[in-house]
């Protein structure tokens, strides 16, 4: 699990993604000799720091999103969510400004309001929680899990994928990235109409912990079913552990491919996990395994 320990060491918050963009080239340049298939790269400013690479005739896109949650400095320390962060006394956050390394933690007032101890921070910088990797037998524990998992997932199959596209999306916690952007851009340029959303989910009444990947049949937005229940299918043809998921709010990238004016098939395929956004977010191996085996599937036969 050392790729996954370096991605969630990395700040890349919504709208301040590019040391995870610069992370995931220079992984890319570093692996790809070892790839089945040599991809075509897309990336610079027209993509702002979103990364596509396309296998040779794909069919189906993987899409992944690198941005986390956070915090920006308001005035006099205080605190403005990016996304939608737990909020606790002592959970402790880090940053840098003009003066240098930030190491603090939240602190919260009588009228609910949050923010930033010790010294004075610049306005205007951005803080996310202190990484603090656990791994035990049977789970993994980190900051950021959502989404440096999915992410993690996606570029295990950069590895093994003959044919198909992925997606490193940005600012999908705080709403409105550039989702719609790349699914055009695929679209226009590959008829690509298929995708797999690569994220991470929640743990719930009827999603447990190590018990597979959930497969979400709807949350805020309502996926095509008949393209739902392929990706179903293709679960159970091959005995992989699943969970179905069924939520009324939350969303992820495919709530921006739907509101596109392409026809996107999608279809949320993640390891759900315990304490959502915050330090200490918790996924079972199992529910790992179950992710990564079923997408290498899915990508080779939907």
């Amino acid at each position: 699990m050392n790729l996954l320990k370096k991605l969630c060491e990395i700040r890349a918050s919504s709208g301040n993604e590019e040391a995870m963009t610069e992370f995931i080239l220079g992984w890319i340049q570093a692996e790809k000799e070892n790839f089945l298939v040599q991809p075509q790269i897309f990336s610079g400013d027209a993509f702002q720091q979103s990364v596509v690479l396309v296998f040779g005739e794909a069919r189906t896109a993987v899409f992944s999103h690198i941005d986390s949650i956070g915090f920006t400095v308001r005035y006099q320390n205080e605190l403005v969510k990016i996304g939608g962060p737990r909020i606790e006394n002592g959970y402790i956050l880090v940053g840098k400004d003009e003066q240098g390394e930030i190491e603090c933690e939240i602190q919260t007032d009588e009228e609910g309001n949050f923010f930033a101890s010790g010294r004075e921070i610049e306005r205007g910088t951005i803080l996310t929680f202190k990484s603090n990797f656990r791994e035990t037998i049977d789970s993994i524990q980190c900051c950021t899990m959502d989404n440096r998992l999915g992410v993690w997932n996606a570029m295990q199959l950069a590895k093994t994928m003959r044919h198909g596209a992925i997606v490193f999306s940005c600012r999908e916690e705080h709403g409105g990235g550039n989702t719609a952007f790349l699914g055009k851009f695929l679209y226009e340029n590959f008829n690509i109409r298929q995708a797999l959303i690569s994220d991470i989910t929640w743990l719930t009444e009827g999603v447990h912990a190590g018990m597979g990947v959930a497969i979400s049949l709807r949350d805020s937005g309502i996926p095509n079913r008949a393209y739902v229940n392929r990706v179903i299918h293709i679960a159970k043809e091959e005995g992989i552990p699943y969970q179905l998921e069924v939520e009324g709010s939350g969303g992820s990238d495919g709530i921006e491919l739907q509101k596109s004016a392409y026809p996107w098939d999608w279809c949320f395929v993640g390891a759900a996990e315990d304490h959502v956004h915050s330090p200490d977010e918790k996924v079972h191996k199992k529910d790992i395994e179950s992710m990564l085996k079923l997408y290498q599937k899915l990508i080779e036969k939907l």
